[in-house]
């Protein structure tokens, strides 16, 4: 999982970084809020964790920017020194998933974390995946379309199954590379968009079969459920 966090405090920023390498997930860390928010026009990430007292403005702005654009459906946690009533209300109204107070506890923010990635992409957590026509095992790594199995390659496998547990989701190139390669590896585009040309003819994603792949100009892929397709 790729996951932003949005502090200028630089301790708090290794905790955190720390708390979400030691998940396995890939941390990016900003200091102010326009340059998240600068960020989100090109970038997707899987979870947010923002604080609430930044240099250019407030968490909950921040939070509520985010809301409007492409991280529309993205969980946010704030991670914060407000603790009132008033101010979790204040957090939670403007778009947050969940709120924790600062000092920062490890062990509470990566349960925190877990239940949010959980909650939000259940698909990441089962063994077999049904998308209509589409069959996942993803001990054995294979993939069924109606019931006749597919024969895929390694990275071929990896995408059509990350794309598949983000069925609606915009994601961005980078995002998908990462994911899909990891983050040493340096794909070109045309490479990406080659594999992901591959993928749409092998599986043949149409509208007649629930599922086609749009390419989102200057940002990344989204799968999407057309018809009557059903997850």
């Amino acid at each position: 999982m790729r996951i932003a966090i949005l502090d200028d405090d630089p301790l708090v920023q290794e905790i955190e970084r720390a708390a979400v390498e030691g998940m396995g997930h890939s941390c990016y860390v900003y200091s102010d809020g326009a340059s998240l928010l600068k960020e989100l026009r090109r970038q997707t990430f899987d979870l947010l964790i923002v604080d609430w007292y930044l240099p250019d403005m407030d968490g909950p702005k921040v939070v509520e920017s985010v809301r409007q654009g492409i991280g529309s459906n993205m969980p946010i946690l704030f991670v914060t020194r407000r603790d009132t009533e008033e101010d979790i209300v204040e957090g939670l109204s403007s778009g947050a998933d969940d709120f924790m107070t600062k000092p920062v506890r490890v062990g509470e923010l990566v349960a925190r974390m877990s239940a949010l990635l959980r909650r939000a992409y259940p698909a990441t957590h089962s063994d077999e995946l049904h998308f209509g026509i589409y069959r996942f095992n993803t001990e054995k790594r294979t993939l069924e379309v109606r019931g006749q199995p597919i024969d895929l390659k390694t990275r071929e496998f990896d995408l059509a199954l990350f794309m598949f547990q983000n069925v609606g989701r915009l994601l961005s190139r980078d995002h998908v590379r990462e994911m899909v390669w990891g983050q040493l590896f340096q794909v070109p585009s045309r490479s990406l968009d080659t594999h992901v040309s591959r993928l749409r003819a092998k599986l043949d994603l149409t509208p007649e079969n629930g599922y086609v792949v749009n390419a989102v100009y200057g940002v990344g892929y989204r799968l999407e459920a057309c018809g009557d397709a059903q997850e």
